[in-house]
């Protein structure tokens, strides 16, 4: 009996230590493989190699606090809250926005492999920047979102694409800022024409009655997540939504950001 029982016990801490190592070795062999960079395709360890990471993306380019445009050297000196002249002139509803870099080539290939080639490690990639950008810029806790959410998609194309690019980078955002993260605390109620067809007028309209609030969120900082952000049609919108149903604070995460003409 104790010779059988011993042998159970050899055989469980064997079955143990198999599901133990069959499960970390996947992780040992992504550390030790090089990946292949996600825009020059040489082989890197992270998902841009080193010298696509400092030739592309730590531009040096300060943006308009609000909605993330480039803004002209000449306004870098004597301001300290740097705004462009739209956002002095007529402030959008939303309150803060930080955009990696602006939407050019080659750049603009991550987002396109990421929202339309379900190469969702880039997701990953932006979480981490967008955490690390925002965490260089804030001072103190009230800019530190309370639930962060992505841009809804429509229930058609969700299906088609079976991802939400947005929420690919919201939920890897919300955990490297500490905070929590929302799927569905933002509706799409409209399937509306894709925004790339359409001139700014046309795009405010398209999207202006097109989401809800599905959950409470009054009193609320609500940080609002998109892979790019182009004319802030829909960012306006959303922001308009979550304002009108009582949020104290509406930023914006967005990967990348198309200058204004």
């Amino acid at each position: 009996m104790q010779f059988q029982s011993f042998s159970s016990s050899c055989r469980n801490q064997l079955a143990r230590f198999a599901r133990g190592l069959h499960s970390a070795w996947p992780r040992a062999l992504n550390a030790a493989l090089p990946n292949l960079c996600a825009l020059c395709g040489n082989l890197s360890h992270k998902t841009l190699c080193d010298g696509c990471d400092a030739a592309y993306w730590n531009e040096g380019r300060l943006r308009c606090t609000v909605c993330a445009v480039p803004l002209p050297a000449s306004t870098w000196v004597g301001r300290a809250q740097y705004r462009c002249a739209d956002c002095v002139t007529e402030p959008p509803p939303f309150d803060a926005s930080f955009a990696l870099a602006d939407y050019r080539a080659p750049l603009d290939t991550l987002a396109v492999g990421l929202k339309f080639r379900a190469r969702l490690m880039l997701a990953r990639d932006f979480a981490q920047r967008l955490a690390r950008l925002a965490e260089d810029h804030w001072h103190d806790a009230d800019e530190r979102p309370d639930v962060i959410a992505p841009v809804p998609l429509a229930g058609r194309r969700l299906v088609e694409r079976g991802y939400n690019q947005a929420w690919q980078i919201a939920r890897p955002l919300a955990r490297a800022l500490g905070v929590r993260s929302d799927a569905t605390l933002l509706e799409r109620t409209l399937d509306t024409a894709p925004q790339s067809r359409l001139d700014l007028d046309a795009r405010r309209q398209n999207v202006g009655r097109a989401f809800r609030a599905t959950r409470t969120v009054r009193g609320l900082h609500v940080g609002v997540v998109d892979d790019v952000m182009t004319s802030g049609a829909t960012l306006e919108a959303l922001a308009h939504t979550l304002k009108a149903a009582g949020a104290r604070r509406v930023t914006n995460f967005v990967a990348l950001r198309t200058p204004k003409n």
